[in-house]
């Protein structure tokens, strides 16, 4: 993705999404802002992707509540972004921030550019990133936080835990000066969403009656469908991670198709062989395994091994999500499983397969093996200390929790005051 304005190299270029360009500006390219227009629209379009995904498969009591946790943080991140998370995160600062220089994007005007394309597309771009990133946490706490406490969070995270990763990784923080490589955001949006999530369903509890009692989904045919949705947006999401209209945009989104394939194929024969029939939600989340694993080396690998990478993906998050029942904690749609297991995978095999734009192990460069792992370290410790904080300090202040007699009636009627299904 997007390397921050952008990190330059000791041979004096600029590393944007995996693709080197000089050191001279170049000209505004109308091809390349009309496909970043595209990409950013894509993007967004996830969250509503996102929000039936995740709909579907909580119970019909909650489903508008799962709803508003993915339509949320439009409204809360959206505003932090432009005021002061775009700034924190790609603003000068030094190794750790940004810097408040571009405070509601002061200094920005229509002759402004970031590489090829306007400046204001490449802040709405990333700033769809930004929005999508606590949105996927909440699948971690769907049917017992409260909403209030939950948009608090997320404004919270946004500038403590997303804002600073970023900035180490795109905006020329320690991370992109170390050479780390995360084309689209395998550790900025799905390691980081996915460790963060363990901390907090560890910190909020699991739900009453789970996990003797069934929680199982009301409506798949929802969840399909925002799979759908999301796989869509995703080509947004990392073939647009190239900022340009090129063959890099072509190869990450060639990348992105192979690798949710495979990894849907994995998952839906580990079911056919373990449990004698594949299922839908399976196929589902084998889908979003692939799409996530396949994020951080979308641009850096060619097909081959995206095939590869995500058949691996398919197996290792089938057995991610269920690590939960081992370690008796309860994300309530697999986050972790998903997105924290799928974001480890991809971001170690980028180090492995990478062939364009960088080298990995495969190709010569045995070091950036223990550059992506030293990635994924700082960044898993980072952001399960943080959020547990953040977590912690609002479970003494404003609570997390909905009461019990809350959570048995439903969120929907008890916090919004409507229900999903009137007719039922």
């Amino acid at each position: 993705m997007a390397k921050a304005i952008l990190q330059g190299t000791s041979l004096g270029i600029t590393i944007v999404g995996g693709v080197a360009f000089a050191a001279d500006q170049p000209p505004l390219n109308g091809a390349d802002t009309a496909w970043m227009m595209v990409s950013s629209a894509l993007v967004m379009l996830m969250l509503p992707g996102l929000a039936l995904f995740y709909g579907g498969m909580v119970q019909r009591k909650n489903v508008l509540s799962s709803l508003m946790h993915s339509f949320g943080p439009l409204a809360v991140v959206g505003l932090q972004w432009i005021a002061i998370g775009y700034s924190l995160s790609f603003g000068g600062g030094n190794w750790f921030i940004g810097d408040f220089t571009q405070l509601f994007l002061a200094g920005t005007g229509v002759e402004s550019q970031t590489g090829s394309i306007p400046t204001y597309i490449f802040v709405m771009f990333q700033g769809m990133f930004a929005i999508i990133t606590p949105a996927l946490i909440s699948g971690a706490i769907a049917e017992r936080m409260k909403f209030s406490t939950y948009l608090v969070f997320v404004l919270l995270w946004s500038f403590l835990v997303y804002d600073p990763i970023t900035h180490w990784i795109w905006g020329g923080g320690w991370l992109a000066k170390l050479g780390v490589m995360d084309f689209a955001g395998g550790m900025v949006v799905h390691l980081s969403a996915g460790v963060s999530s363990l901390a907090i369903a560890f910190l909020i509890g699991k739900r009453h009656g789970y996990p003797s009692e069934m929680f199982v989904p009301h409506n798949l045919t929802m969840t399909l469908l925002g799979v759908g949705l999301l796989w869509f947006g995703w080509f947004g999401f990392n073939a647009g991670s190239a900022l340009a209209a090129n063959a890099n945009a072509a190869l990450a989104f060639t990348t992105t198709m192979v690798a949710a394939c495979a990894a849907a194929f994995a998952w839906m024969m580990m079911e056919w062989w373990l449990l004698k029939r594949p299922s839908a939600l399976g196929l589902a989340s084998g889908i979003v395994a692939g799409l996530g694993s396949v994020t951080p080396a979308s641009g850096f690998i060619t097909p081959g091994w995206a095939l590869l990478l995500g058949l691996v993906a398919g197996v290792a998050c089938y057995y991610g999500v269920r690590i939960k029942y081992k370690l008796g904690y309860d994300d309530s749609l697999d986050v972790v499983g998903v997105h924290g297991v799928g974001g480890v995978w991809g971001t170690l095999a980028t180090g492995l397969f990478a062939s364009v734009g960088g080298q990995g192990l495969f190709y010569g460069h045995a070091a950036q093996v223990g550059i992506q792992i030293v990635g994924i370290v700082s960044v898993g410790v980072y952001c399960i200390v943080l959020t547990y904080i953040i977590a912690y300090v609002l479970d003494k202040t404003m609570g997390l929790r909905v009461t019990e007699e809350e959570e048995w009636a439903g969120l929907d009627k008890e916090l919004h005051g409507e229900v999903g299904y009137n007719n039922i």
